[in-house]
């Protein structure tokens, strides 16, 4: 590595996870924001001049005085962070990569092409060997890279090693997901305040497909999903950060609670990952108190990017299950999305 930070452009700056890579990326050892685009709307004028910045620390003056550009007319970067969102997505981002720019993205729309990784990097950093292939088929010099849902990256985050260990066969999930998911304005007071909307659109069936495909091993140039058959039930709560999920598990072969705790414990990332800036030293924390996790007391873990596992016990119907805690906005967009940009340059996708 040099000194030279790496020039990058956040796409959709102006919304939730757009702020909130400003914020992370705010001072960050490899990455430099030189660029900004949101809607036609904001386009030619001052950044703090169109953003309302929900962020609790301060706008950086940096990017208050930054001019922003229109997110459908590409630049030669990189390297480009993508907060847009779904619809936006879907045609803005080839547009970037079609440039040579690697997208990194937080949306949805790619997520499930076969061609396309979908990545966190303690698990399956080697599927960004399907980069070449993307390339091949779709024409372009760039990428696109995804990071799951965020309900789906802290699940994972959990089941991953006991996968590993034991061989996860099914599992059953039902969602406790924050209001800060929705983005801003997000779900109307009068429909969350004191109750449980139990739908969310798409979701459950995001984290049902997401997690064989993360879970799943490269074979040449497609991944081979995993064969964990998933049942979700996904509800929203009138917390504001934190995605709490109630997790029963059955696994190839008897395992006990204390098996499952050492797994997740003794757990550690490959030395490059571990390296990344974004990394936090322990991908999931286990608690042994039997109230916990709790989002207003866990959910900044490790920087906001580890998961915390609690209440491992025996299941009556499967084999074990828990409550597994992750942050919705760092570990489940943005801080993944960054560290999957620290991956591609230290895996030289992204040159430096």
């Amino acid at each position: 590595m040099t000194n030279r930070k790496i020039p990058v452009a956040i796409l959709g700056a102006t919304g939730t996870v757009g702020q909130k890579l400003i914020r992370l990326l705010d001072g960050h050892p490899w990455f430099e924001v030189a660029a900004f685009t949101a809607s036609a709307a904001s386009a030619g004028k001052r950044y703090g001049d169109v953003v309302r910045w929900r962020e609790a620390a301060p706008l950086p003056a940096w990017a208050a005085d930054r001019t922003v550009l229109a997110s459908t007319d590409p630049q030669a970067f990189p390297l480009v962070f993508s907060a847009l969102d779904t619809e936006p997505a879907r045609t803005i981002e080839p547009l970037w990569a079609g440039t040579g720019a690697v997208v990194v993205t937080n949306a949805s729309p790619f997520r499930m092409e076969p061609d396309v990784p979908l990545v966190i990097p303690e698990i399956n950093a080697d599927h960004i060997g399907l980069i070449p292939a993307q390339r091949a088929a779709r024409g372009w010099s760039g990428a696109v890279v995804a990071n799951p849902n965020c309900t789906t990256t802290g699940l994972v985050l959990a089941l991953a090693p006991l996968h590993r260990a034991f061989g996860v066969e099914r599992l059953f999930v039902s969602t406790m997901q924050a209001v800060s998911g929705a983005g801003w304005p997000g779900v109307a007071s009068l429909d969350i305040t004191g109750n449980v909307i139990p739908y969310i659109a798409h979701e459950e069936e995001k984290v049902e497909r997401e997690t064989a495909k993360i879970l799943g091993t490269l074979d040449g140039s497609a991944i081979r999903p995993a064969p964990v058959v998933v049942s979700a039930h996904t509800n929203r709560v009138p917390v504001i950060d934190g995605h709490t999920e109630t997790v029963s598990v059955g696994f190839a072969r008897r395992v006990t609670p204390k098996d499952v705790a050492a797994a997740l414990r003794d757990w550690r990332a490959a030395s490059d990952v571990a390296g990344l800036p974004s990394s936090p030293e322990y991908p999931v924390l286990v608690e042994d108190r039997p109230d916990r996790p709790q989002p207003r007391l866990d959910i900044d873990r490790g920087r906001g990017m580890s998961a915390v596992v609690g209440r491992i016990r025996t299941c009556p119907i499967l084999d074990i299950r828990f409550v597994v805690l992750s942050h919705n906005t760092v570990r489940g967009a943005a801080g993944t999305t960054i560290q999957n940009a620290e991956l591609l340059v230290a895996r030289g996708v992204v040159p430096r």
